[in-house]
């Protein structure tokens, strides 16, 4: 089984690469598999990190229900990342007021409601800002509408 290859070469640094003279265009199933057990293990991380809140948590920050939080989710108007067993967890920050109102719009710009998409634009460095996450851009004092501006770009 062969799949096209990632431009992301750091995924394989730990597989030996093919020997041959040819070009192969395509990964071998080892490099594939190692890519995959990387996603599966960084969402795990991810998961766990002390940023990361339950839906009752985030609930009680925001002053309303857990059933509220999982409208918000399903609506964009919040990130959720599937958890390994179920529900959802929760970037804390994006309660921070500098965060919050953006995330609805963020959502309608990149075309998704997926929280990993989301999470990884978020907090993926942007050439547009200086190296700079949005996370971090917002955080810093970057107008909203520059941000949501970015995932408009990228959502289309």
């Amino acid at each position: 089984m062969n799949t096209l290859t990632s431009p992301f070469s750091v995924a394989f640094d730990s597989v030996n690469p093919r020997r041959s003279s040819t070009v192969d265009p395509y990964a071998s199933e080892a490099q594939t598999t190692a890519l995959l057990r990387r996603g599966a293990e960084y969402r795990r991380q991810r998961i766990n990190a002390s940023d990361m809140i339950t839906t009752e948590e985030a609930a009680e920050l925001s002053g309303t229900t857990r059933v509220t939080i999982n409208a918000w989710i399903k609506s964009g108007r919040c990130i959720g990342v599937t958890h390994l067993r179920r529900g959802f967890k929760i970037p804390k920050w994006q309660f921070e007021p500098y965060v919050f109102p953006v995330i609805q719009a963020l959502s309608e710009a990149l075309g998704t409601t997926d929280g990993w998409q989301m999470l990884s634009f978020l907090e993926a460095p942007h050439e547009a800002l200086d190296g700079l996450a949005p996370r971090i851009a917002l955080e810093q004092g970057v107008p909203g509408r520059r941000i949501v501006d970015l995932a408009t770009a990228e959502g289309h």
